[in-house]
């Protein structure tokens, strides 16, 4: 199996940074795609940014210009920076990973359990 956790969120105040990470471990080959993604109360579940394997990044227009998605390939660990948050921010951030699992022929797609972030006004 494999397990994706994350660490990183808290309340912050606006104008302030936060960075979460997110941590994949267990019978894992290779991890292809990762990403952040976030869910706030009554709203459905939106994409944050994704890297590729490689290195190339995506973000959603709402945080270009003030959130950084990076990874370590070694660690098999994604980061998302956060500066200037604003109050529209606050939402339970999710982790996921395209892995490809050792003894496995097929893509498989995990989610992290949900890390809170809340910017206060």
């Amino acid at each position: 199996q494999v397990q994706l956790v994350e660490s990183g969120g808290g309340l912050v105040q606006a104008g302030g940074s936060l960075r979460l990470s997110c941590a994949a471990s267990g019978s894992i080959f290779r991890v292809n795609d990762m990403g952040w993604y976030r869910q706030a109360p009554g709203k459905q579940r939106e994409l944050v940014a994704t890297i590729t394997s490689g290195g190339r990044t995506n973000h959603a227009d709402s945080v270009k210009g003030r959130f950084t998605i990076s990874r370590d390939n070694a660690k098999n660990t994604v980061y998302l920076q956060m500066d200037s948050l604003k109050p529209e921010d606050t939402a339970v951030y999710y982790c996921n990973a395209e892995v490809w699992r050792i003894g496995q022929s097929v893509l498989f797609n995990y989610w992290g359990q949900g890390t809170q972030v809340t910017v206060s006004s």
